[in-house]
């Protein structure tokens, strides 16, 4: 008997999984080049080293994408996982070129930071036992509310010249009225492809009122073939090293809740050895990114929110998104055509996607025990303490530099909180009290 295959595993049509792809890659576009052209400002690259940068880090994404999704080995989720630079090096990296750390130095912690987070893997997957949804829920609504003043910012274009522009505002507008209508009015296809709808036209109606600048594309070259140590040999510099290995921890805390958020979004198993592979496939993803010239990757919570809106949870559709990306890195004028997409377009579009993400918090904790007292302050304290570093910034001022990436993140503080408090009211074998939690595929009949 021929038993159908689970959504996660059915391929796509061509074309389908083609315009689900771009879909992934135009959502997180954005959030690509900002790394590179911070750090590449900080250390006063010239030009041409900074397009590189951009390169190789789309280059690395798209590598780790694959991995991540089609599987290597013991590497890699095999879900639909998007992998990303991640801004929790954004500060460290800021402040370690500031006291002098070079690029060298930077390259040869992320590898550092890669090979800690695949030794580090199996460990860490031992943690999902206490990750039941009390836990896990209010981790992932952390995630999203956490990352919607990224939105919120983006798509009211905050730092230029036009923040809060009425017509930065209207266009934001028309991508939001677009993704409902078109997720409210249509079914099938269309409505799958609701993002990329609201991309599309609020990129025209970008263009109509002269918000799109072309001469990036213009001025942008056809090829540029990515090649390990792009920027020469890496170096490793214990203070650079110890910085990034912490970042690498900060991520390895925010991709178990990913994963676990996914896994309830896509209706398929995720416990230990799941956990397990997706953060050994993000550890090679980091050193594959350092050996090309890039910093530390993580998965994208916006294209998990995108899956949750699409309903399309087929890995292969984020496996085609890996190959868009491998190719926007090796041809700039097409990552340029990308990049021409305002802010106040894709922005608006990531407010709709981390608010999924937060939603999607909401559905896990649905599986608790809500009428528990213990599990209420569970959930009032960990969402506190995921919020102190995005309502009062300077509230860990004095907190030693090497614990930034630590107390700066509002899901870090928000996973520790949460599991510590659980342990303390409901045990450390606490499913009974705090809801089931997500079983490990070995436990399954």
């Amino acid at each position: 008997m021929i038993t159908a295959a689970h959504p996660v595993d059915a391929p796509l049509s061509p074309g389908r999984m083609a315009a689900e792809a771009l879909q992934h890659v135009l959502v997180m576009y954005g959030n690509a080049m900002v790394l590179p052209l911070v750090v590449g400002g900080a250390l006063r690259l010239p030009r041409d080293q900074v397009a590189l940068l951009a390169s190789t880090g789309l280059v690395a994404s798209g590598l780790a994408t694959l991995i991540q999704s089609v599987g290597l080995w013991r590497f890699g989720i095999r879900m639909p996982i998007v992998m990303g630079l991640s801004l929790a090096s954004l500060a460290p990296i800021a402040s370690l070129s500031a006291a002098g750390a070079t690029i060298a130095g930077f390259f040869g912690a992320t590898i550092a930071a890669g090979v800690f987070a695949i030794a580090a893997a199996p460990f860490a997957s031992r943690l999902v036992r206490y990750f039941p949804p009390v836990v896990t829920g209010s981790i992932v609504i952390v995630i999203g509310i956490t990352l919607l003043r990224t939105g919120i910012d983006a798509s009211s274009t905050l730092g230029a010249k036009s923040f809060g522009d009425p017509e930065n505002l209207a266009v934001a507008a028309l991508v939001l009225a677009t993704i409902l209508v078109a997720r409210k009015v249509f079914d099938g296809v269309v409505a799958s492809l609701a993002v990329l709808i609201g991309l599309v036209v609020g990129y025209f109606g970008a263009i109509a009122l002269g918000s799109v600048e072309f001469g990036v594309v213009r001025d942008a070259s056809w090829l540029a073939l990515v090649q390990p140590f792009s920027f020469g040999a890496p170096a490793f510099e214990p203070a650079t090293v110890a910085s990034l290995c912490v970042v690498s921890l900060v991520v390895m805390i925010e991709s178990a809740g990913m994963f676990l958020g996914l896994g309830d979004i896509c209706g398929r198993v995720v416990g230990r050895p799941e956990v397990a592979r997706g953060l050994a496939g993000t550890g090679l993803g980091t050193v594959i990114a350092g050996v090309l010239g890039a910093f530390p990757l993580v998965p994208l919570a916006q294209n998990v929110g995108l899956v949750a809106l699409s309903e399309i949870r087929s890995r292969w559709a984020a496996a085609a998104a890996g190959a868009m990306l491998l190719a926007l890195g090796i041809v700039p004028k097409l990552g340029a055509l990308a990049a021409s997409l305002p802010s106040s377009v894709t922005g608006a579009a990531a407010l709709v996607l981390f608010g999924l993400v937060a939603a999607t918090g909401v559905r896990i904790l649905a599986r608790a025990e809500l009428r528990s007292r213990e599990n209420l302050i569970v959930i009032a304290l960990t969402l506190t303490a995921g919020m102190i570093p995005w309502m009062a910034p300077t509230f860990f001022a004095v907190a030693p530099k090497w614990s930034a990436p630590v107390f700066n993140s509002g899901i870090t503080l928000a996973a520790v909180t949460a599991v510590l408090l659980n342990v303390l009211f409901n045990g450390a074998d606490a499913s009974s009290s705090a809801g089931s939690p997500l079983r490990s595929a070995e436990t399954e009949p």
